[in-house]
């Protein structure tokens, strides 16, 4: 039985950025055997702190569905994907240490501008930034990557993230690189993956994304004539369309970045782990759509946020 805080091989916590900092540092290893993943390491440890609210300048994260397991879990399908691509045959263009070390780092902060200023006064909850968190988070990472050796690299790393962004069509990004902008596809691939291929994909859709969508302004929106439209009236109702998502999702995988996935099973030497938990997840939301048992939402998904942290208002009322 699959643990809820491992992750799809039920090897690797993904609550632990230990844990997963390891794995990946073996990879990069691997891969590049005379270079030193320090860079990697150092990154791995300023995330831990900006999450934990360890950095001064940085509330603690108060995202539930986007918190550090979502991060994790999508930075280690990206050092996937990216092996994966590196030990390709069919790919004639190659990694370098730097690229990797790029993609790697521009992973672990891509949803870094869900998090708060200690000195913004206007938003209360981190998930007030969802329509502008990419583009916090490329402005974030101008300023992070000269800090760690990678300056050189700092306006690729806050273009590739828009890959994991809906504001931007993938397809409309320019890159000098075409090996850069293969990168940023994988990565736009593996934050969509491992999201949902989470193995509390659901209760989370239902429980933390929901609110967030509230918070954030994408539950009902706002017309120019002033009309509400209510997009998502609850946690179920955006659970029922999730189905439709799926579909969604994979023509983005297919058609926007260029089926990227694919790279997942050069990885694994065989299947794809992740489109297989997709699926899993999508048949299964089908199956409890004809049903009318109500505790079809049966796991419990990991707390990682710091103790005592409110992730919404009270009043926010959730079905």
């Amino acid at each position: 039985m699959r643990r809820s805080d491992f992750d799809i091989t039920d090897k690797i916590r993904t609550t632990d950025a230990i844990d997963v900092c390891d794995e990946v540092v073996r990879l990069f290893r691997r891969l590049f055997p005379k270079c030193s993943a320090r860079t990697l390491e150092r990154a791995f440890d300023d995330l831990s702190k900006y999450y934990h609210g360890k950095h001064p300048d940085y509330h603690p994260c108060d995202t539930e569905y986007h918190d550090i397991q979502h991060v994790l879990d999508v930075t280690l399908a990206m050092a996937r994907l990216l092996d994966g691509y590196q030990r390709d045959l069919q790919e004639a263009k190659p990694l370098t240490p730097e690229l990797f070390t790029v993609g790697m780092v521009t992973a672990l902060f891509h949803d870094f501008g869900y998090l708060r200023k200690r000195s913004d006064r206007k938003h209360k909850f981190g998930a007030e930034y969802t329509l502008t968190h990419v583009s916090r988070g490329s402005k974030f990472l101008l300023e992070y990557m000269p800090t760690i050796g990678l300056k050189k690299y700092a306006r690729d790393a806050s273009v590739i993230i828009h890959f994991t962004g809906y504001e931007r069509d993938p397809l409309t990004i320019r890159m000098d690189n075409p090996v850069m902008r293969r990168v940023g596809e994988i990565l736009g691939t593996a934050d969509i993956i491992a999201q949902m291929a989470d193995r509390c994909y659901l209760e989370k859709c239902h429980d933390r994304l929901y609110p967030e969508f509230v918070l954030g302004g994408l539950a009902r929106r706002k017309q120019p004539d002033g009309k509400i439209i209510v997009v998502y009236k609850s946690g179920m109702d955006l659970l029922s369309k999730t189905p439709a998502f799926y579909v969604n999702a994979m023509k983005r995988l297919n058609e926007k970045l260029h089926q990227a996935y694919r790279y997942a099973e050069v990885h694994f030497g065989g299947g794809n782990l992740y489109l297989e938990e997709m699926k899993k997840n999508e048949d299964y939301i089908l199956a409890a759509g004809k049903s009318t048992y109500p505790g079809f939402l049966r796991r419990k998904a990991p707390r990682t946020l710091v103790q005592g942290i409110k992730t919404y208002p009270e009043t926010l009322v959730i079905h």
